[in-house]
């Protein structure tokens, strides 16, 4: 037998060409630039459609999705196959009706966009000559009604897009959704590789269990083999500073799998960021026979132990998260897909995207499962830099069928997937699926909780759930026993998923449902908010970038209704704007009043949760949907498809800060009182704290007049106050005289030795009944500094969002007597200082 030989991989990223799979012309096929790809990338390239993020284009890409489309490569060229080697073809995802051909002959059928496949053509590629492998993909959206049409027996309902998207393995959002575009792709859309081997390590896992302590770590390496020649695998772990901390070797078994066990004293234990470091592992498995060395498989991993507490309590139930003993308020986003192309979405916009959250001091990120199992690289981002991931399983809004074809290729699916994942120390939940228990409740299909039956679930009209509570906690426990599963966002214990006693809820009663006022938005929260959230159009430049036409340049226009997917959104934006501020109808207004309404509606939304997490618990975490785009639209993102922040990030920004002061006087609901004014008004002054230990603080509460800008009483000042660790501390409570006391802001400062690390203004409400004449705004622009005064107090104040430009503050509220120093970065000193604007300026 010949020695055996190495792995070696061939990236088959060029030289690929693609047509319309009917078109026979003599110039049909035109070439792709690289793989992965999909259909509308290369056709926007070509200029066969116009690109559809501009005006109304999305209309003029929408036959792309109902024709079959052929991609083909020729393969390097290989030699005579030796003994024992095996040439394969791996893909890591075809979207998602794809026939696989070699030289004309079909080698495989898929139909699940999230699944890889691997595929061994030794005997069919022809040594010596050309090989050319085609890859069709048939239409998605009309296999989709196919089978729809085949099931009658099924209730196909849901909420967003053509209920026939449940029928396929497909990211549901590509068939459009209440933020996104119509477009559904095709294509291999990740990578695809020839590799020739003898033997190689096809999944590397590391279990491991930590002392109660943490004093050390202990647990099993398992390296899993491919190929009989290999024989032997040798382990190392090193630690974060290239240091050997274990080596290790075993003998390949017969089930083809090598394990070792080890253990680590005094091991560096990774946090989330704010909490702690993130130091992260290297594992490396070598596979040799006879001192060859045929292959090798690395994975960086963290250890820590990840606990979600549901634990019953005076209210209800626990939901928080506990990392290494410490608890963790999980203020965040939700993750839509940052394209609807998303092979172009690039490492440095991953970074960008998620270096976004942690300067934002948010903690976790849900990754939503009406979307894609994201790439590797975000995951490995998370983890560099301490970002928390809630990992959603791809369901979205539906009553998903569970026939047993679409049944075994959900496993294969979650197993690939979660055996993918499972070393990511930043993966901390599973979710079973987006809003699809909301579904069963809204349309009335049978959940009997009580009844622990999986076979009588398949029967009901609402079979999903043997997915949801048979088949993937399944799943999670053989491939990642050390992530807690639950079993569908929102979901708590059966309940109704607007239970605010237990489990996550999705508030929407702000917005859609009831359309609440925002101000009580601390009112209407659960356990943990895993979704909530308020519109707003994006910066003008990404309006400008998408309105081809500009007569379409005023807030109401067909084009920019075109991109608004959101049912209703006219009357509900026109509804939050009227009740809260003097309407506006210029367009860059307009767009400041928007977006001052998402970041005040933000604010008091985790401004008040936070403060009932330092409350024993009672609320785990907020995640607002959503922190990014995935084309240019006037949505509920904080940040916008170009990566332009709104204000909302910063109002964020500053509520979830490690510590951060808050004044806040009751809610009057003028709107249903006659408009009058109540005779007197509570005020609370709090402090919340994600520091570890207790901290010494100054705390000042000043009173100041709207018209004047005087203080009209005496400031209350509180010395030497003790800020409890990982909670919430009260300062003081008073009473506002409405009847004798002209229109006044709160205004609190917090100082920690000498500095002052956070502030925080209560307005009256509603803001429209307030005069912002003349409010004596200065704004000195200095290298990386922006000093702000102002001689009356002052409402969102907002800063240009400029490319390549960095503000570490912006939408801030600015009283006398308390100037602000904003730190800048990437403005050049002959640059244009930023361009700033302030509710009511004229």
């Amino acid at each position: 037998m010949a020695s055996p030989q190495a792995l070696t991989v061939h990236n088959l990223t060029e030289g690929w060409s693609f047509k319309q799979a009917d078109d026979h012309s003599e110039d049909a096929w035109l070439p792709v630039a690289r793989v992965p790809t999909n259909v509308h990338l290369d056709l926007i390239a070509h200029e066969k459609i116009p690109d559809p993020f501009l005006g109304f284009n999305e209309l003029k890409a929408e036959w792309v999705a109902d024709k079959t489309w052929t991609y083909k490569v020729q393969l390097p060229q290989v030699g005579e196959p030796k003994e024992g080697t095996v040439h394969v073809l791996a893909f890591d995802g075809l979207d998602t009706f794809a026939t696989i051909k070699l030289n004309g002959e079909s080698i495989l059928e898929s139909d699940n966009m999230f699944i890889p496949h691997r595929l061994d053509v030794t005997k069919q590629l022809k040594p010596g000559s050309e090989n050319t492998l085609e890859i069709d993909f048939a239409s998605a959206r009309l296999r989709a009604i196919e089978i729809k049409e085949a099931h009658p027996e099924h209730s196909w309902v849901g909420f967003n897009g053509d209920m026939a998207r449940l029928a396929v393995r497909k990211a549901q959002y590509h068939w459009g959704w209440d933020w996104g575009p119509v477009l559904n792709t095709c294509g291999p859309w990740r990578p695809v590789r020839l590799e020739t081997y003898h033997a190689r390590i096809s999944d590397l896992r590391t279990d491991y269990k930590l002392d109660d302590n943490p004093k050390s770590v202990s647990g099993t390496i398992t390296a899993t083999v491919e190929g009989k020649s290999g024989k032997t695998v040798a382990f190392e772990m090193r630690n974060p500073d290239n240091e050997v901390v274990f080596k290790g070797s075993a003998v390949v078994n017969s089930e083809g799998s090598a394990q070792a066990q080890f253990r680590l004293d005094s091991p560096m234990l990774w946090y989330p960021h704010g909490y702690g470091e993130q130091p992260l592992y290297t594992v490396t498995a070598t596979l040799s026979a006879d001192d060859v060395k045929l292959h090798d498989a690395t994975r960086r991993t963290g250890f820590r132990k990840g606990e979600l507490v549901q634990e019953p309590d005076e209210v209800g139930k626990t939901f928080f998260f506990r990392i290494n003993g410490v608890d963790v308020f999980c203020g965040g986003s939700d993750w839509i897909p940052a394209d609807s192309f998303t092979p172009r979405v690039t490492e440095e916009k991953y970074r960008k995207w998620l270096q976004m959250m942690v300067d934002g001091y948010q903690v976790m990120i849900r990754i939503w499962g009406g979307g894609i199992w994201e790439e590797d690289v975000f995951y490995d981002l998370c983890d560099e830099l301490g970002v928390l991931v809630w990992q959603d399983f791809m369901f979205g809004c539906g009553n998903y069928p569970a026939f047993p074809e679409i049944l075994q290729s959900i496993r294969n699916e979650c197993i690939a997937n979660v055996g993918r994942l499972r070393h990511h120390p930043s993966i901390v939940i599973y979710a079973g699926n987006n809003e699809d228990y909301q579904v069963q409740e809204q349309y009335g299909l049978t959940y009997e909780y009580e009844d622990k039956n999986p076979e009588n679930w398949l029967k009901s009209n609402f079979p999903a759930r043997y997915i949801y509570e048979k088949l993937l906690p399944e799943v999670v426990e053989a491939e990642s026993p050390h992530v807690p599963y639950h079993p569908g966002s929102p979901w708590g214990d059966g309940l109704i998923t607007s239970n605010p006693k237990v489990g996550d809820m999705h508030q929407w009663n702000v917005w859609h449902g009831t359309q609440e006022k925002y101000q009580i938005f601390d009112t209407l929260g659960g356990r943990f908010n895993s979704e909530f959230g308020m519109e707003a159009f994006p910066h003008i430049d990404t309006i400008k970038y998408y309105c081809t036409d500009p007569t379409q340049l005023y807030p109401q226009s067909h084009m920019l209704d075109f991109h608004n997917k959101a049912d209703g959104h006219e009357r509900r934006i026109a509804t939050y704007l009227v009740e809260n501020f003097r309407t506006a109808t210029d367009l860059e207004a307009f767009i400041h009043l928007t977006q001052l309404s998402q970041a005040e509606a933000l604010m008091f939304g985790y401004r008040g949760w936070r403060k009932q997490w330092g409350q024993k618990r009672f609320c785990g975490g907020a995640l607002v949907w959503q922190l990014n785009d995935c084309w240019p639209v006037t949505s509920w993102s904080i940040v916008d498809y170009f990566q332009r922040k709104k204000p909302a990030y910063y109002a964020m920004r500053r509520v979830l800060a490690p510590i951060a002061v808050a004044v806040k006087r009751a809610h009057h609901d003028w709107s249903v009182v006659h408009a009058r004014v109540p005779k007197s008004s509570d005020y609370e002054c709090w402090v919340a704290s994600s520091r570890p230990t207790e901290v010494t603080a100054t705390v000042e509460l000043r009173f100041i007049s709207i018209a004047t800008g005087k203080e009209i009483k005496e400031k209350i000042v509180k010395k030497d106050i003790q800020i409890v660790p990982n909670s919430t501390t009260d300062v003081l409570s008073g009473t506002i005289d409405n009847i004798n006391e002209e229109p006044h802001v709160l205004a609190a400062r917090i100082w920690i030795d000498g500095e002052i690390v956070a502030r925080d203004v209560d307005w009256p409400q509603p803001l429209k009944y307030l005069d912002f004449e003349d409010r004596g705004v200065e704004i000195y622009s200095r290298g990386d500094t922006i000093l702000v005064k102002a001689r009356k107090p002052t409402k969102g104040l907002v800063f240009e969002e400029r490319t390549g430009v960095l503000v570490n503050d912006s939408a801030i509220d600015v009283v006398p007597g308390d100037e602000q120093v904003i730190k800048v970065k990437g403005l050049a000193a002959d640059d244009a200082p930023l361009k700033w604007t302030y509710l009511g300026r004229n």
